[in-house]
């Protein structure tokens, strides 16, 4: 049984690692570019926000935060790109349901769009405080081939993400394999579809976004509904939020407050709508 789990995360790790590599150069290759539409106003700043939390991986979510803390960015982009984001997680998703995937990447970046809009008027309603703009020092090199494979894919993809995801998904692909084989998860989970909703909601609070693989194993074996995975992407933040926790633990509070009551609120719609 370990020897099968263990070649299914080689599998899935494998995969995640080539998507990770191809992503993070894409990113190094635009991201003066991403920065300059970012900070033209709030409306650019939220949309592109939330454009580019679709995008798997961290790295759009510390860029957004990075340029929060100096001032560039409001309430309203940083909320956007928490909701639109899945984390690393983004590409085991692309892995195991590719198509389902993809969807809840549209939806997210729809909702994380309207959730920044939202944020920002709350946040100018309640005086939240910005930071002050001060300049953010940015590197106009030309791409090495050698730094790109040292640098990000060794240091950054291999010997920071690659163990922590490896460990993650063997860990949850183990325990759910062992409780399928001893009990229903049917009758485990909350028979209440808004009660899984609402776990869906809290367990994004977490914050680091391993806690969702357990929501994403369990729809791609049929055990909860669509609601319940969107709900846990839309919620959890990943570690692209522990920058801002360094930086200000109410701005933090504020974003998992927001991010945890607007899932909540779209899980509810869709208990309502039957999803």
């Amino acid at each position: 049984m370990i020897k099968e789990i263990f070649l299914e995360t080689i599998k899935i790790i494998s995969i995640v690692a080539v998507l990770m590599t191809v992503v993070e150069w894409l990113e190094i290759k635009f991201k003066d570019k991403i920065e300059k539409f970012l900070t033209k106003n709030i409306k650019t700043q939220i949309i592109g926000a939330s454009l580019l939390g679709v995008i798997p991986g961290c790295v759009d979510a510390f860029l957004v935060v990075s340029l929060y803390c100096h001032g560039l960015v409001g309430f309203g982009a940083l909320v956007a790109v928490m909701l639109s984001t899945a984390g690393d997680e983004a590409f085991v998703m692309l892995t195991l349901i590719p198509k389902t995937a993809l969807l809840i990447f549209l939806i997210c970046a729809f909702l994380g769009i309207i959730g920044g809009f939202l944020a920002e008027g709350i946040g100018q309603k309640l005086k939240f405080k910005r930071a002050k703009i001060c300049p953010i020092e940015i590197h106009h090199d030309e791409f090495n081939v050698k730094h790109f494979l040292k640098e990000h894919v060794l240091d950054h993809i291999f010997k920071t993400h690659i163990p922590r995801l490896f460990l993650w998904i063997f860990l949850t692909l183990l325990a759910l394999h062992f409780l399928i084989q001893r009990f229903d998860l049917a009758n485990i989970l909350p028979q209440s579809r808004l009660l899984l909703i609402v776990l869906a909601a809290l367990v994004g609070i977490i914050p680091e976004s391993g806690p969702h693989l357990i929501f994403l194993t369990l729809y791609s074996q049929g055990v909860i509904p669509f609601s319940a995975l969107l709900v846990s992407t839309l919620s959890q933040d990943g570690h692209g939020l522990l920058p801002l926790l360094s930086y200000s633990v109410r701005d933090t509070v504020n974003v998992q407050i927001f991010t945890t009551l607007f899932s909540l609120a779209v899980g509810i719609v869709l208990f309502w709508m039957g999803v």
